[in-house]
């Protein structure tokens, strides 16, 4: 079965303020505008590569932005694989958990090949 992944890098759409401040609205804005452009797509799934990015967001910012997957529900509609940097895990999990209480499945995961592995993976055992 073939299953269509789309990667979005992280360091593509973290945005900085003129004063070189991490921007949390731009970056969830752009974020939420690059999957969406996806949304027409049918049976895609997405991996999201935050390795090379140096933010670090905190809980609020993390449960903020997967509460506005629910307004990009169709782009969403599938996995959502979140790859980080070992010393992130904790916040991936946590946004993860975020939207997995919205109904998303969204997992974290700190090895491409596992990201790969669950995204390509039968849909219906989660």
């Amino acid at each position: 079965m073939a299953t269509n992944i789309r990667i979005i890098s992280a360091r593509d759409f973290v945005k900085a303020t003129p004063e070189g401040q991490f921007d949390f609205e731009s970056s969830k804005r752009f974020l939420i505008s690059v999957a969406s452009a996806s949304s027409s797509l049918n049976d895609h799934e997405i991996l999201i590569d935050t390795r090379k990015t140096d933010c670090e967001l905190s809980p609020s910012e993390l449960w903020t932005l997967a509460s506005e997957l629910d307004t990009r529900r169709r782009a969403f509609s599938g996995r959502t694989a979140v790859l980080c940097p070992t010393e992130r895990f904790d916040q991936a999990g946590f946004f993860a958990l975020c939207a997995h209480n919205r109904g998303f499945r969204v997992k974290a995961f700190t090895s491409f090949e596992e990201a790969i592995g669950w995204l390509m993976g039968n849909p219906n055992p989660d």
